[in-house]
């Protein structure tokens, strides 16, 4: 099960463990069973501190506990194999269980710690799904921390009996106490702040405490975290308030387009944007969505901005890099069926459609890439595209029109998403040429039709806004506002590439620089200082 480089990480992992765990198997005759078994007896003989017996009794086979020898209470259970994505998961899982200490905020642990209840958790996921990861990791952790809860950890292509009758059509998809939790990606901040109703005013109180910063920075994407990185290299108090780090990374697979890096995949790629911000004096605020801008009342002055959990914050200069989100379709029982056929994710979700009929809406990159993948797994995709001719790259053409299992339809409009029992069971086209409209029987629809910048907050800041929502800002970044830059797909600036959205935060944050050794602090300032 693990070839020769996966099984040389694994043991040099091991060699963390600081006390005996074990690894408990509940199996039965099948060949995922079988695959189990030997999973477990490499992990085993990689470490003399590692145990696996296959006597569990757990009605879910394949599956495994992973506990500490020492604490019985403390476990977490894997059904089917942590492969794939997932891999990472099982194995921080081994090192938890063995002692080894966690890299999470030790206000986060201590939270988790003083939850009052029993909490049991259920969670689903696929070994395609990049989003699956965060989830499962926090719930381990977890159950690794409190005894009064555990966590189940899925894998959807195994238990596919389960996945039907919870009628699961996307992941993460996470169960509490039996139970409907969420569906989506959770980091560990998310899932106490679901559970623990204080725990917000805890983080805005906190956060409303922080001095005034020298630059602010909302967002956390790669615009972000560049920006963030140039200011505090230049020795400027620097924060980052982001209500997601990393930002569209974490929904973006396969990135080939990178000056020197031939491949990565987005989330392996926030990670290491995440890891770069730490090496820095930056203060990174989580889970923190900004709603309101107030500007400084005079040049020089600071600027607030207004969270949704109450926060407030005051900064010098501010740097706007809230990026973008998925274009919503806007047709009658889009809404009604997210999740329950809707999709936005193919690489998180297209695993439940195997072999099913799914409709692609979008014929940019994005949507043929989309389409592309998902042929590889479903029965058949239709791509549907609203304008005449499809506007992803010709490589990306060529390549879709060679899968014998695609329709492409052009100048097709969707009208309506369908569904009965709870699920999509098609779509409305309309031929925008004919005005015919024809119904397409379905299980699934993917929608990648573009971007809408993140400025719904920013409307009455009197900061100019594009009739699109975008910021406008000139060559320097810098926007009406003095002392207000923004950079990324936010903003103006055309091409919405990570690498773009790299420079234009570096940019704006070298703007930044310049604008606050070249302006003096208003009197509010240099009163309180």
């Amino acid at each position: 099960m693990l070839d020769a480089t996966m099984t040389q990480q694994l043991s040099t992992y091991l060699a963390n463990l600081r006390e005996p765990i074990e690894l408990v198997a509940s199996l039965g005759d099948d060949p995922k069973s079988q695959q189990t078994r030997k999973l477990l007896e490499e992990i085993a003989a990689l470490h003399d501190m590692v145990s696996a017996q296959f006597d569990g009794t757990d009605d879910r086979k394949p599956s495994f506990i992973v506990r500490r020898a020492s604490d019985a209470e403390k476990w977490v259970r894997f059904a089917g194999l942590p492969m794939g994505h997932e891999f990472t998961s099982l194995v921080l899982a081994l090192l938890w269980a063995g002692g080894h200490p966690p890299k999470v905020d030790a206000d986060l642990l201590e939270q988790v710690r003083g939850l009052e209840g029993d909490y049991h958790f259920e969670m689903y996921f696929s070994l395609s799904c990049h989003n699956c990861p965060d989830v499962v990791q926090a719930l381990t952790l977890m159950a690794f921390e409190n005894s009064r809860i555990t966590a189940t950890l899925i894998e959807g292509g195994t238990f596919k009996d389960e996945v039907e009758s919870r009628e699961i059509m996307a992941v993460p998809a996470t169960f509490l106490n039996g139970e409907p939790f969420y569906n989506g990606k959770m980091e560990l901040a998310e899932i106490l702040s679901k559970l623990d109703t204080g725990s917000e005013k805890k983080a805005a109180d906190k956060m409303s405490a922080k001095e005034p910063f020298e630059v602010l920075v909302v967002g956390g994407g790669p615009a972000g975290a560049a920006t963030s990185i140039y200011t505090a290299r230049k020795g400027f108090r620097t924060g980052v308030a982001a209500e997601r780090f990393g930002g569209q990374l974490h929904d973006t697979l396969g990135i080939e387009n990178l000056p020197g890096t031939p491949y990565t995949e987005g989330p392996k790629l926030a990670g290491e944007l995440e890891r770069h911000v730490g090496e820095y004096d930056i203060d990174v605020m989580n889970l923190a969505k900004a709603v309101k801008l107030v500007p400084a009342r005079e040049e020089g002055g600071l600027h607030t901005v207004e969270f949704g959990n109450g926060a407030k914050l005051k900064t010098r200069s501010l740097i706007l890099s809230t990026g973008a989100r998925w274009r919503n379709l806007g047709v009658p029982g889009e809404a009604e069926y997210r999740n329950k056929g809707v999709a936005y994710c193919p690489h998180c979700d297209g695993p439940l459609f195997k072999g099913k009929r799914i409709a692609v809406i979008g014929g940019g990159n994005s949507g043929v890439e989309a389409a592309i993948d998902l042929a590889k797994i479903v029965g058949h995709v239709t791509l549907i595209e609203y304008d005449s001719k499809l506007r992803a790259d010709e490589v990306l053409q060529a390549k879709l029109r060679s899968l014998s299992n695609v329709e492409i339809v052009t100048n097709g409009q969707t009208t309506e998403i369908t569904g009965s029992n709870g699920k999509v069971d098609g779509l409305v086209v309309k031929d925008r040429a004919s005005g015919e409209e024809r119904r397409v029987e379905l299980e699934g629809v993917f929608i990648q039709i573009g971007l809408v910048p993140n400025t719904e907050w920013l409307k009455d800041s009197g900061l100019d806004l594009t009739k699109f929502g975008e910021i406008a800002v000139d060559e320097e970044g810098r926007t009406n506002l003095p002392g207000v830059f923004a950079a990324g797909d936010v903003t103006t600036v055309p091409y919405k590439q990570i690498v773009v959205a790299m420079g234009e935060g570096s940019k704006a944050g070298l703007s930044a620089f310049d604008y606050l050794i070249r302006t003096e602090p208003a009197e509010e300032i240099a009163q309180a200082a």
